[in-house]
């Protein structure tokens, strides 16, 4: 191993050594060089290290900003916020905060001195580049999850897939946990790109007792390295300024270099030239790929290069003579590990011993099984049941369903259309008065339960969610669960999916994507399907079992013995084995409130102009359906199968309306059990079938997108299957039992 070291980036210079300091004054003029082309920036780190929050200051677009692993699943891309002229005292845009002194100049103490924080930073404005995109989150270039398979592409063949690649790449690291983020950061080298280094959550860095010298760093890996906290913005500024100047001016030309050895080296020699063609300067990372038995990069390979096929398969079959697979993977990262844990080593300085603190001691506490799981049964009860069941689904319903909209703006409402439409059931006048304040009218059904009813209790349940995501109590949830999930064919990741569907099945479904294997997404994608109620459905059918404590037990049980048992049946028929589990735990913190708002309104955001749309097209599509008889029809034909299970023929309506949103099947119920149609023992009965039921269309489309068709329509058929075996058996259970409701 050898380290070759670069020139350093002094911390707060903002400029890469060498860099012109102003025009020359010698009197010669010289032609002025062309503007470079705009670049993009490619954010590259782990799960949990900010990369978020950059592409927030870089783009002034808002993205989640999460303290679990899988938030950015999808591919984000942003326009850069262009530098405009200084306005203001100083130079200063309004929306830029004065440049902070580099926390590099931290005392050791801990203590900060002379850091701006009156100016929250908001938008970093960054010269030379056009684009910023945010990767997903990833451990090393050899990928194991399908976020870092797509990150591997993103790196190797850059976001357009072929050349030019004119790329800048930002590693950004969490600073305190030096030892565990370089070894990717020496993988990230091995690219040839330019690139910088963002030691971020310094703050907390400092906080545990470690120092780390920047200068040093730097110097040592050639590129620049700068300390920041991006969530106040601290030391972006000078982190900018130096991502410009290698937009301009490229990257260093001296670098760390790891050799692997005499044995490795020969054959990074020998399969580099047959790779050159496809990655260019990027040949030596993909030959090491190949060297740890990527196959799925090979297969990608031979189909893009059939020219390459053969002579790079021919020339691994000789490598393999004299290096198998294993040996070249624990060589290679043995020595990768070896080389990171020397630098991390040479370039962090203890301060003083950390103290102890109530947030740590929380964390602690949250992850063992003895206190963890009566803290998360009273997280639980607190958060799902009293704020979302009894403020969210109860108070703010009332208030806005019962109060503002049945008894202030409705009857006005109704009253209006009668006088502008007068007319007789079955003419013209009386569809559209039907239209728009029937009993499934664009106002009276459509707007009316989108906010009355959706609005305030998918609100309050995304507040609950980014409360606890901001806390980082969500990784020690995964940890705490893994072992039960064991039996269910998952592991401790699928909590995230899971515990997000009870905000939005169509959400959570894209999220299952954070689990290593098919098997493991297939089995997630089912159970949300069956019996994950979304956060509008969970909270009508929580209104509707309040009164009666022993309904909302038995539906509860019903469901989580459903959920279970199909579980458990899956992981036994599925072929293939659980994926190994690993996560990253970041500290745990108080929630900050700004933090959980902005959370808050961006899902809900989100989630409102999804929603609403759909509640309007779904009454229109029921009033076309009543106006042609198609609704009469499908209803007849469902009004028999649900007659068997014991409940009302209205209750086909309830299913059928159902599919076209769950939250809109809810209101159907609510509907009717506001008009007294059904017994407590139907409603129990009926609040069950109806959560176990098909999912929305929106779920339904996302899983068909996610799976395809035939996982889809199967999905369909079972849960329709279990919903009714389950309605028919649980209404022969209250009558054998005659259990008082």
């Amino acid at each position: 191993m050898s380290m070759a070291c670069g020139p350093s980036l002094a911390p707060g210079q903002g400029r890469l050594p060498g860099a012109s300091e102003g025009p020359t004054t010698n009197g010669d003029t010289c032609p002025p060089a062309p503007a470079p082309s705009p670049k993009t920036l490619l954010l590259v780190g782990n799960p949990n290290v900010g990369k978020s929050v950059f592409f927030n200051a870089l783009t002034g677009h808002y993205a989640l900003v999460s303290n679990y692993p899988g938030t950015t699943v999808e591919l984000m891309q942003g326009k850069v916020h262009p530098p405009a002229p200084p306005i203001g005292p100083g130079g200063l845009m309004p929306n830029t905060p004065p440049k902070a002194t580099p926390l590099q100049a931290l005392g050791k103490s801990g203590r900060r001195r002379g850091l701006c924080k009156k100016h929250p930073h908001r938008i970093l404005p960054l010269e030379g580049f056009e684009n910023v995109v945010d990767t997903p989150g990833m451990y090393a270039l050899c990928p194991l999850t399908e976020e870092e398979r797509v990150s591997q592409r993103l790196l190797l063949e850059g976001p357009t897939g072929g050349q030019p690649r004119e790329e800048v790449l930002l590693h950004v690291l969490d600073a305190k946990n030096l030892h565990r983020a370089l070894p990717l950061t020496l993988q990230l080298l091995e690219l040839q790109k330019p690139m910088a280094l963002a030691l971020n959550l310094y703050d907390e860095a400092l906080a545990e007792g470690v120092e780390i010298d920047a200068r040093a760093l730097s110097h040592a890996l050639g590129i620049p390295t700068l300390p920041t906290v991006a969530t106040t913005g601290e030391g972006l500024g000078p982190l900018g300024e130096a991502l410009g100047a290698l937009a301009s001016r490229g990257g260093e030309a001296q670098r760390f270099y790891l050799s692997y050895g005499e044995e490795i080296e020969a054959s990074l020699a020998s399969l580099t030239p047959l790779l050159s063609p496809a990655y260019g300067p990027q040949s030596r990372a993909a030959a090491l790929l190949l060297l740890q038995g990527d196959n799925r990069l090979l297969r990608r390979l031979k189909k893009q290069y059939p020219h390459l096929a053969a002579p790079l398969q021919h020339q691994l079959d000789n490598i393999a003579t004299r290096l198998d697979t294993k040996t070249a993977l624990l060589h290679i990262a043995t020595r990768r590990y070896e080389a990171a844990a020397a630098l991390a080593d040479a370039c962090c300085r203890p301060l003083s011993p950390p103290r102890k603190t109530f947030w740590e001691a929380l964390g602690r506490l949250a992850t063992a099984p003895l206190t963890g799981i009566p803290l998360l049964l009273g997280v639980l009860y607190l958060g799902l049941y009293q704020f979302v069941g009894v403020f969210g689904a109860g108070m703010l319903v009332n208030l806005l369903e019962g109060k503002l909209f049945g008894e202030m703006l409705l009857p006005p409402f109704q009253a209006l259309l009668e006088t502008l439409l007068p007319g007789e059931v079955g003419g013209w006048a009386y569809w559209l008065r039907e239209l728009f304040g029937g009993d499934y009218g664009l106002v009276s059904l459509g707007l009316t339960y989108a906010l009355a009813i959706v609005l305030p209790i998918v609100a309050s349940f995304f507040f609950f969610f980014s409360l606890l995501e901001d806390s980082g109590y969500f990784p020690r949830l995964a940890l705490l669960a893994d072992k039960a999930f064991k039996w269910l064919g998952l592991n401790g990741r699928a909590v995230i999916p899971l515990v997000l569907g009870v905000g939005c099945g169509t959400m959570a479904t894209l999220v299952t994507r954070i689990q290593e294997t098919r098997r493991e997404r297939l089995i997630s994608v089912v159970l949300l399907a069956l019996a994950i109620p979304c956060s509008a459905q969970y909270g009508v059918i929580s209104a509707l079992l309040a009164p009666s404590p022993t309904a909302f037990v038995l539906w509860l049980s019903t469901v989580v013995l459903l959920f279970v048992l199909t579980g458990v049946l899956l992981s036994r028929l599925l072929p293939g084995k659980p994926a190994s589990f690993y996560m990253e735990i970041p500290p745990m913190r108080r929630p900050l409130l700004r933090n959980v708002v902005q959370k808050t309104f961006a899902r809900l955001r989100w989630y409102f102009w999804e929603v609403l749309p759909i509640f309007l097209f779904a009454s229109f599509l029921i009033w076309v359906g009543r106006l042609l008889g198609l609704l009469a029809w499908l209803v007849s034909v469902l009004a028999p199968v649900v007659k068997g299970v014991g409940l009302p023929e209205q209750m086909a309506e309830v299913f059928l309306f159902g599919f076209f949103r769950r939250d809109f099947g809810a209101a159907g119920l609510y509907a009717l059990e506001k008009a007294g149609a059904l017994s407590p023992a139907q409603i129990l009965i009926a609040c069950v079938m109806l959560t176990l039921f098909l999912p929305c269309i929106a779920q339904f489309l996302m899983v068909r997108r996610e799976r395809g068709w035939p996982v889809a329509l199967s999905i369909g058929v079972f849960t329709v299957a279990i919903s009714l075996g389950a309605g028919k058996l649980m209404g022969s259970l209250l009558e054998w039992t005659g259990v008082a409701l």
